[in-house]
């Protein structure tokens, strides 16, 4: 191999557009722009979402909902992961080592979902009415 003989692999450098240049090319006189209007002139554009004056479709419907930003902060980890998890005590801090709730976790609650058979004690970490039942049932505690 020479680099005189390098190449690019065939199909990977395709040929630019050129357009107004006569009327065998296919795309002479408006060089494929059609005939008048804004966007057939140079310079002339919108911004998006215009509509030409026209009550923009953003502006006719109407606004619905909020998300709180706080949401990102707060997780959820079932019975079934705690059954999972090998620790008889657990904290926020075990449940990020064991990977059942983001980094960005500030507040956990447990929920009722799935079983648990064995006594844990929960530290820091709020659980729902049912959830709370079964730790109890099982032996454990909450300790919010």
């Amino acid at each position: 191999m020479e680099l005189n003989g390098i190449q690019p692999a065939t199909g990977s450098k395709k040929a630019r557009r050129r357009v107004g240049r006569g009327i065998g090319s296919g795309l002479g006189k408006t060089a494929g722009r059609g005939h008048k209007g804004q966007k057939s002139r140079a310079g002339g554009y919108h911004k998006v979402g215009f509509e030409g004056g026209q009550m923009p479709l953003q502006r006719r419907l109407p606004k619905r909902g909020f998300k709180s930003a706080a949401l990102k902060y707060n997780g959820e980890v079932t019975l079934t992961d705690l059954n999972k998890l090998g620790a008889e005590e657990i904290d926020l801090i075990t449940l990020k080592a064991a990977g059942l709730v983001r980094d960005l976790i500030k507040h956990v609650k447990v929920i009722k979902t799935g079983e648990l058979s064995r006594k844990v004690v929960l530290k820091g970490i709020t659980a729902t009415a049912g959830a709370k039942a079964a730790i109890e049932a099982a032996g454990g505690s909450v300790q919010a």
